[in-house]
């Protein structure tokens, strides 16, 4: 049999006349008001003296001044720089403050252009585009179509590039960036005397049949000296100009390799061997004719001297 436990019942109800109740457990005394209060007042001021002790360690110990302000006076003078970008010069009690100046950051801002644009104007304004093309020209005479690399081909055009256009670099050096980094010139100077040599190299280059087309395809008045042709006009006809001189050298550097396939198809057809291409056997006459004549002389020499 289930065994029933009996329940307890308050001993003051049977006084009063009431059904006795069942006595439920007492609840845990809440904590007063006054200590609830003191320990959320100390808790903030652990807070602010830990917040404190952080600022006072983190700030320089530099002295007395404005952030970000440099102040120079006649006399005894009392500077405090804590951010350099930010300068402020008190002669006689004047200040004029440096920062947030528009000029710095469209220069800034030119510089990144330029630097940007760098690789397409060492193509365009030098001799890059005729050594470029004309050693593509000779590879593909060659029939030999990754030899050499890329990487090689690019890097030796790079380097011709670098030897044929030396003295005009070192005349824009001599004449603008020297000047300019001495501050003897302003920068507008020193741009319009850099364009001087490699307006010359370019006018040099250039046909006259080509400037007339671009200059009559912009719609302006026949100009009567080099200085009046704008550069936007002479460096498309500069480009267009080089273009085709690797293509008339490109020519003359295909033309043997051309006759030597046709005698090698002519042989094998003469013999019978229709299905062997005559690529294959080519490729190792054209290597032993290029190596006898010192190809590789004779094409860096003209274009080395195809730019005089």
């Amino acid at each position: 049999m289930r065994r029933i436990r009996p329940r307890r019942f308050n001993q003051g109800s049977h006084h009063d006349g009431q059904p006795a109740r069942p006595v439920r457990a007492s609840r845990r005394p809440a904590a007063p008001p006054g200590a609830r209060q003191r320990l959320l007042l100390l808790l903030f001021l652990g807070v602010t003296l830990a917040l404190g002790g952080c600022s006072l360690d983190a700030s320089p110990a530099s002295g007395n001044g404005v952030p970000g302000l440099q102040i120079t006076v006649n006399g005894p003078t009392s500077s405090t720089t804590t951010n350099p970008s930010k300068t402020a010069t008190l002669p006689n009690g004047s200040a004029t403050p440096s920062s947030n100046d528009p000029s710095s950051s469209l220069q800034i801002l030119g510089l990144i252009t330029v630097l940007s644009l760098a690789p397409s104007l060492i193509m365009m304004v030098t001799g890059f585009t005729r050594i470029m093309i004309v050693l593509s020209f000779l590879r593909s005479g060659l029939g030999a179509q990754q030899v050499p690399p890329n990487q090689v081909v690019i890097g030796l055009a790079l380097f011709l590039t670098v030897f044929v256009m030396a003295p005009t670099w070192q005349q824009i050096n001599d004449t603008a960036i020297t000047p300019y980094s001495q501050g003897k010139i302003t920068q507008q100077v020193a741009l319009d005397r850099a364009q001087l040599p490699l307006r010359g190299f370019m006018f040099r280059q250039t046909r006259e049949k080509d400037l007339s087309l671009f200059i009559y395809l912009a719609k302006i008045k026949a100009p009567r000296t080099q200085a009046d042709v704008p550069t936007y006009v002479l460096i498309p006809a500069f480009i267009l100009s080089e273009i085709k001189t690797a293509f008339q050298m490109g020519f003359l550097i295909l033309l043997p390799f051309v006759v030597i396939d046709l005698v090698i198809s002519t042989s094998l057809m003469s013999v019978g061997m229709m299905m062997l291409s005559p690529t294959i056997v080519s490729l190792p006459f054209k290597l032993l004719l290029f190596v006898l004549v010192d190809g590789w002389g004779l094409v860096v020499r003209s274009l080395v001297l195809s730019f005089h």
